[in-house]
């Protein structure tokens, strides 16, 4: 017997700042740590609801090995100190893992298999580098019809700002305007809702006297947008992927750590313990292009994803464009005729930061309390992905 469809709400969205890596804020903190730390506020934002009814976590993390392995999701489930009876499972699809993990168990309380879900995403870059800490490729990527596969991101990006006309001075406007609405929305709290303050705690010893030394701290800031940027700093910076490339350390998105958490119930969970929603996720599209220009991904799943959720492009309110690089952020504006004035209102990752896997459901928060509290209808998280896709959840207020 078919099931009826039925509505995926979120009733709690949040996450923690976002540290620069490998030597900011959180470079020495854990991120099963950070993860614990949004999963708890997750659920306090859900006061009476029981964290036994969860079915399940789906979090996502790009490279789930050293302090970010051992299924983290399970891990962290259990050490936030929920029931026993909560599963938990880490999915990977590299930048868009987090939406992924959003849309899956959204999909898992669409199709009645669950009631309360449990997603989110958490990547410690500090920790565990780029590629993780023994890459091994298989030999076969290397084939001239395969070698795409095998490009840096940075050369990726390289290679659509040359077939898109996209110049070096257009990226770096693109990346000042990222830090000045970052700086902006920092100083106007934008920010605090969706954000989970953090306590850090560094324990230095005293040679001295052999006592260690406890300090704590409570961060609650992104750390990455720096006002002090412009079109002169940004100049002056060399290209880092290619000899006569236009691709700086500049225009590209910065290495970060992070985590978010979003919480999904369906609509008898609403009414049996009075929630209230914050929105309910729309809709879902990858699709797959070139690995070789993988970051015009969003081009081809933007639109899968409004035709999915029954919308025209025109109608999208707030646009969360993973920032990966501004050469292919600004290929996919161009190419789609998206109104900059709705693409990442408040900066993107060039400013905030891009903690891969923790992403998706880092900017899926920032468009939940968007859409709250500028009273818009549809907002969206979209983003290119490593070996060459696009992914874009549409989140609807209600």
């Amino acid at each position: 017997m078919s099931k009826q469809i039925q509505e995926a709400y979120i009733v709690a969205a949040t996450r923690t700042p976002i540290g620069k890596a490998p030597r900011g804020m959180f470079n020495k903190t854990r991120p099963d740590d950070l993860l614990v730390k949004v999963i708890q506020s997750a659920l306090a934002q859900a006061p009476g609801l029981d964290p036994a009814l969860i079915t399940d976590a789906i979090i996502g993390c790009s490279f789930p090995e050293a302090e970010q392995g051992f299924n983290i999701a399970r891990q962290s489930v259990l050490l936030a100190g929920l029931p026993r009876t909560v599963g938990g499972v880490t999915i990977n699809r590299y930048c868009a893992s987090g939406i992924t993990a959003l849309a899956m168990a959204a999909d898992r309380i669409r199709v009645g298999e669950a009631d309360v879900m449990l997603a989110g995403g958490v990547e410690s870059m500090s920790m565990v580098p780029m590629m993780g800490h023994h890459p091994s490729m298989n030999m076969n990527m290397f084939t001239d019809e395969n070698v795409g596969m095998a490009y840096g991101m940075g050369l990726t990006a390289e290679k659509v700002a040359e077939q898109w006309k996209v110049s070096r001075e257009d990226q770096d406007a693109f990346s000042v305007e990222s830090h000045r609405r970052a700086i902006a929305a920092q100083q106007a709290g934008f920010f605090k809702d969706e954000t989970t303050p953090v306590e850090i705690i560094t324990r230095t010893p005293d040679l001295a006297t052999g006592e260690i030394k406890v300090k704590t701290r409570t961060v609650d800031t992104d750390e990455g947008a720096r006002p002090e940027t412009s079109l002169e700093t940004l100049g002056k910076l060399k290209p880092v992927f290619a000899a006569k490339g236009s691709v700086t350390a500049g225009n590209s998105s910065q290495m970060s750590d992070g985590a978010g958490a979003l919480l999904v119930v369906s609509e008898k969970i609403l009414k049996q313990h009075n929630l209230t929603p914050l929105a309910k996720f729309s809709s879902f599209a990858v699709k797959g292009v070139p690995p070789e220009i993988m970051g015009i991904g969003p081009k081809f799943a933007i639109p899968e994803a409004c035709k999915a959720a029954g919308i025209t492009q025109d109608q999208l309110d707030w646009i969360e464009l993973n920032e990966a690089f501004a050469a292919q952020a600004l290929a996919v504006i161009r190419d789609l005729g998206l109104d900059t004035s709705k693409v990442n209102p408040m900066g993107g990752a060039i400013a905030l930061g891009h903690p891969l896997g923790a992403t998706g459901a880092i900017r899926a928060a920032t468009v939940v309390h968007a859409l709250r509290r500028n009273s818009l209808k549809y907002g969206m998280v979209t983003m290119c992905v490593g070996a060459g896709m696009g992914a874009a959840g549409i989140i609807e207020r209600v």
